[in-house]
């Protein structure tokens, strides 16, 4: 898949099946113990039913989510929500200084478990236990809409980027593609939680997962939150039409 030079600010239509969206779990504020809780329950085989409830394409996204990085040595790098460190991975590799931040301790202890050579490091997104400025670039994957205040999050992330770093956001998203945005809706809420009752110890936790995707705002509606928690020139890229998105920003 081809990676466009960012910032591109791509223009979406908003998708109609989030307009009038039925109130779910995951439109509820969410309370940070109990998500902890839920991410603790599922952490041994979390890497493995990702896999499987995303077709295989998490791989293919967290290469897309590096290539937009491009992490080189001497980079100073915050990868928040950053559970076994399948996303730190990488950016270590190319010689990065990263920090594998998450709030779930039994995510932490599965990381370090599987990569020791890893800093794991239990911070929360809305506390960032960081200096301001300390980093060039801050990053998470899956895990902005799972903290219970985004915004303040967007805004915790600010802080602690240097003036010029950089922001990457790899989130689900909206399908562009109406006839495959229905087909994927329909899977989640159905072929999902079927998938997790066979894969997981924590079926619910997937439901909920499930949910809150659904819940979450399209390619537009986040480059918009973006910018008002103060970040420059926001532009994103889509992945798998859509199913993904990774947003980029600049710290002014």
């Amino acid at each position: 898949m081809k990676i466009l030079k960012w910032p591109v600010l791509e223009v979406v239509a908003e998708p109609t099946f989030r307009e009038n969206a039925p109130m779910s779990r995951a439109n509820l504020n969410k309370d940070p113990d109990e998500v902890a809780a839920m991410f603790d329950g599922v952490a041994k085989r979390y890497d493995l039913v990702n896999d499987l409830l995303s077709l295989g394409r998490t791989k293919a996204w967290r290469r897309s989510t590096t290539a937009i990085i491009a992490p080189k040595a001497g980079m100073k790098i915050l990868d928040l929500a950053a559970g076994t460190g399948s996303s730190s991975e990488p950016l270590a590799a190319a010689g990065a200084d990263v920090i594998p931040a998450d709030f779930s301790e039994g995510m932490l202890a599965a990381g370090r478990k599987a990569r020791p050579h890893l800093p794991f490091t239990k911070a929360d997104a809305l506390n960032l236990p960081f200096k301001d400025g300390e980093f060039d670039l801050v990053t998470i994957s899956f895990g902005l809409r799972n903290t219970n205040d985004f915004d303040l999050a967007l805004r915790e992330m600010l802080r602690v980027t240097k003036s010029g770093g950089r922001i990457v956001i790899c989130e689900f998203s909206a399908p562009v593609w109406r006839p495959f945005r229905t087909i994927y809706t329909n899977y989640l809420m159905r072929a999902l939680p079927f998938i997790a009752r066979k894969t997981s110890s924590n079926p619910d936790a997937y439901v909920y997962l499930a949910e809150s995707i659904r819940a979450w705002p399209s390619q537009v509606g986040l480059a918009e939150h973006i910018t008002k928690a103060g970040w420059q020139n926001v532009g994103w890229q889509n992945l798998t039409g859509g199913v993904v998105a990774v947003h980029s920003a600049v710290a002014p």
